[in-house]
């Protein structure tokens, strides 16, 4: 066995948000790879149905709480050799621009989580931190060709919402952990993940919800202009696992694809590969989020060794294949419109 396979063997791994979209695909590769995962998941947004596979298994433990309770942190890093911290209060874009308070409870969450793994002298906690970290002043021009490096959030910031606030709060309060205490640290910034398992609140999700549910005329937030670099989620989850085994001083890394996307560009393609023929409606009234947000993703080549392998267009198949396979047009239809704006 090389030694990738065997860095994880037998490892207790903690999955905060573990039955998310994200932290459920995570959890299926930790296994994988030989770990044993605990999970602490409110099932305010994540579902039980991500996990059937493992529940009932010695692989992977399950707990139904909220990390912010009482003794539940604690108990939850007890024996835990590296914590993925996913866990977040956090929506698509129209809850990010609408809710404030929500994510202001991540604050919270992350320093009580960082502050229970070095009292259990966990060795390593990885960090799902967000795109959301970069100014906002960066992204506003469309006409420009952006790529987001890691050290545009040195100064001045302007992060997106408290969402993005939290999550570069986050990154520099375990930098500084790493720095001061020892402890093993890395930060992923995500860039607009996308796949099976996704939910109706982010936009590739809802953009397949509406040719499911054959919507006429079809909505587009914005005037379809935003760039965007949808990244799919097995690389964002390779990306997650690389920096738990390589990166120790809390240095943060985009994790993103460096495809250039229009909102636009991604509705016309979710038209084509369904056959749905319908009408595009811009709404420029609705959240519509920064207009050109797309990583660098050099660090992460040089430092882990991981670049992106899906591209969009496969990526965006894929999604759909899943979606049309799995979901049920009516419970689809009393859904999308809550989620369009909730968690």
């Amino acid at each position: 066995m090389t030694s990738r396979e065997t860095f994880w063997s037998d490892k207790l791994a903690l999955v905060t948000g573990g039955a998310s979209f994200i932290g459920s695909t995570l959890t299926d590769q930790l296994v994988a790879r030989g770990a044993r995962v605990r999970i602490v998941d409110d099932l305010t947004s994540g579902h039980l149905d991500n996990l059937r596979q493992h529940l009932g298994t010695r692989t992977v433990d399950f707990l139904h709480a909220d990390l912010r309770e009482p003794g539940v942190a604690r108990a939850a890093m007890c024996g835990v050799d590296t914590v993925f911290h996913l866990a977040a209060d956090h929506g698509g874009r129209g809850y990010v621009d609408l809710h404030q308070a929500g994510p202001a409870s991540n604050f919270f969450l992350d320093g009580l989580i960082f502050a229970e793994a070095l009292r259990a002298k966990v060795k390593k906690v990885v960090f799902a931190s967000s795109g959301c970290v970069y100014p906002n002043f960066l992204q506003s021009d469309i006409h420009k060709e952006v790529y987001l490096t890691e050290n545009l959030t040195n100064g001045p910031n302007d992060a997106d919402n408290t969402y993005g606030w939290a999550k570069l709060m986050g990154e520099f309060t375990l930098k500084a952990y790493a720095k001061e205490h020892g402890i093993g640290a890395a930060s992923c910034r995500y860039f607009t993940v996308y796949g099976p398992r996704g939910v109706e609140n982010h936009a590739v999700i809802a953009m397949i919800a509406r040719a499911f549910l054959k919507q006429n005329p079809f909505e587009v937030w914005g005037d379809g202009t935003q760039i965007r670099n949808w990244t799919y989620i097995d690389d964002i989850v390779e990306g997650t696992i690389l920096a738990g085994e390589k990166i120790n001083d809390g240095t943060a890394v985009n994790l993103g694809t460096m495809e250039r996307i229009t909102v636009m560009g991604c509705a016309k393609m979710v038209c084509e590969f369904t056959g749905h023929k319908a009408e595009i409606k811009t709404r420029p009234e609705m959240p519509t989020g920064p207009l050109n947000r797309v990583a660098d993703n050099a660090l992460a080549k040089r430092l882990l060794g991981w670049e992106p392998k899906v591209p969009f267009r496969e990526g965006l198949k894929r999604t759909i294949d899943w979606y049309f396979a799995t979901k049920d047009r009516n419970e689809v239809q009393r859904i999308f419109g809550r989620m369009l704006t909730e968690r």
